[in-house]
Order: structure tokens, then C-alpha cells, then sequence
């Protein structure tokens, strides 16, 4: 296996189509046919393109930047800004967990996404409430999303977490005891797990370490207590279709891919969502 000439650390079997260097996920920029590296992307600047044609892409189209992991970071930042309100007021969980219809135990009010407390979807994505939940939880983050980030680009990266994290949230809502309440960034992991194998799979690497994890995961979902299975396989499902059209969007239809995928697995989303609530209601 050769490794990147940028990084030799790193082993890949992909190289530039110009000057057939050895290039990683972070280092290759698509080009009309195959990769390119950045020198030759940045020697090509001079050919009579537009600057905009020369710009180094990732493989799915987006900017190379300086700090590949910033998204991954400011995620990160989030989750654990989020646990360490719960630490210092533990009643924020009953505020802001994913709860499809209940009555509350503190107020004996009626509270849950059925009731019009749409933000329950989102904040419960970032929502932990024991130390070994968020740990493993931002461990999965930094090992999977740095990759991704690097890979994808950074807005493509940040929608495929919120839609797999959303997706997850949707199927847990949908199929879930109404007053069985759910936290955490699982949905979102998930949905970088899937991501992994469709990038992976792409870049013709070795599957069976991503597929050995992917196994486990799934025995540990359905065999464990207490874990919110629905939002993982709707996170894995979510994200898998994402990174599918991502890595895979023929170059000249690139954007109507793209967005519409993404626009698709929002409308179905929201589908769910809705349709649980007139069940609820």
C-alpha cells in the first residue's frame, strides 16, 4: 500500500492522474477524470481556467481548508457544553430530551414533540446524561468525523451529522413509546459509521475493519437494555444515503444531487414527524 506524499502516515491507493504521486481523502481534489493532487491543482492555475476552476475540492466537491476538523471541534464543543449544563442543573434534561407525548413528573403539564415542542428533535441530539454515554459518543465524533470533515468538506460534513442526527430522532419519535424519553448523539454517530463505509467503500479501501465495527454496533443495539436502537438505524440510514450521493454525484450534476438527496431525506423526515403527530393528536 502506498502512503501520501503530504503525509506519509498515511496509506491510500489512490494517485494523482498528473503526476502520479500517492494522495489521502484530505489531500485529492476531484478533477474531470480521477484526482488530482494540490501542487498540480495549484501549477494548473496558469492554464487559462477560472480561479474557481483550480480551487483544491474534495472528493464531493467541497473547499479544502486549513483546520479539517473544525466542524468536528465546534460539535464536540456542543455535546459537551450541553453535559456540563446537565451537571449543573439536571432538570434541563426533562426540558429539552426527546419525549414524543407525556405529562411531566414536575409540572404535570402536558410536554413532548406532539405538543408543539418541535426543538425537542434537535436538542436531544446533543443531549447526554452519564459520563460513559458522552464519552463514547465523542470518542465515535473525533475518530469518525475528522475523516469525513476532511473528506467531504465542511458544509457538506455538518449536513450530513444534523441529517442523520434529525433522521434518528424522527424514526425513535415515530416508533417509540410516546413517553419513553431518548438522548443523545448516537443518531449523528451512526450516520458517520454508514458515512465511513459508502467513503471507504469509494476510495477502494479495506472495508472489514469499518464492516467488523459496524457489526458490533449493530449486536450492541439490539441485544443491549436501554438503548435507543430506533434513532441509530435511522441515524445509519440517514447518513448512508447522504454520503451515497456525496461521494458518488456525477461531477457535471454534482449540486442537483447533492442538495436534492439531502432535501429528500429532510422531506421524509419531517413526513415521519408529522405523521406521528396526527397519530398522537
Amino acid at each position: 500500500m502506498d502512503h501520501c506524499y503530504r503525509h506519509p502516515g498515511r496509506e491510500t491507493g489512490i494517485r494523482c492522474t498528473r503526476c502520479e504521486r500517492p494522495v489521502c481523502p484530505e489531500c485529492m481534489i476531484s478533477a474531470s477524470v480521477g484526482f488530482q493532487c494540490p501542487d498540480c491543482v495549484r501549477e494548473g492555475t496558469g492554464t487559462g481556467h477560472a480561479p474557481a476552476a483550480s480551487r483544491p475540492r474534495t472528493i464531493a466537491g467541497g473547499t479544502v481548508t486549513a483546520d479539517p476538523r473544525l466542524i468536528t471541534k465546534i460539535l464536540l464543543a456542543i455535546n459537551v457544553a450541553m453535559f456540563l449544563a446537565v451537571l449543573s442543573r439536571e432538570t434541563l434534561v426533562n426540558d429539552l430530551d426527546l419525549i414524543g407525548l407525556a405529562v411531566s413528573r414536575t409540572t404535570l403539564q402536558v410536554v413532548g414533540v406532539a405538543d408543539g415542542e418541535w426543538y425537542r428533535l434537535v436538542t436531544s441530539m446533543f443531549l447526554h446524561q452519564e459520563f460513559w454515554h458522552i464519552g463514547f459518543n465523542m470518542l465515535g465524533l473525533w475518530w469518525l468525523g475528522g475523516p469525513l470533515e476532511a473528506a467531504l468538506g465542511r458544509a457538506r460534513y455538518l449536513a450530513l451529522y444534523l441529517l442523520s442526527g434529525l433522521a434518528g430522532s424522527a424514526l425513535t419519535y415515530l416508533i417509540a413509546a410516546p413517553n419513553q424519553p431518548s438522548l443523545g448523539a448516537s443518531g449523528a454517530i451512526f450516520g458517520l459509521l454508514g458515512a465511513t463505509a459508502v467513503l471507504m467503500r469509494r476510495m477502494n479501501y479495506d472495508m472489514r475493519p469499518v464492516l467488523v465495527l459496524l457489526a458490533l454496533n449493530l449486536l450492541f443495539m439490539f441485544t443491549w437494555s436501554g438503548i435507543a436502537w430506533e434513532a441509530h438505524l435511522g441515524g445509519l440510514i440517514a447518513g448512508t444515503l447522504v454520503a451515497i450521493a456525496l461521494v458518488h454525484a456525477p461531477r457535471e450534476r454534482r449540486a442537483l444531487v447533492q442538495y436534492g438527496t439531502c432535501g429528500l431525506v429532510l422531506l421524509v423526515t419531517v413526513g415521519l414527524v408529522a405523521a406521528r403527530t396526527v397519530m398522537l393528536t
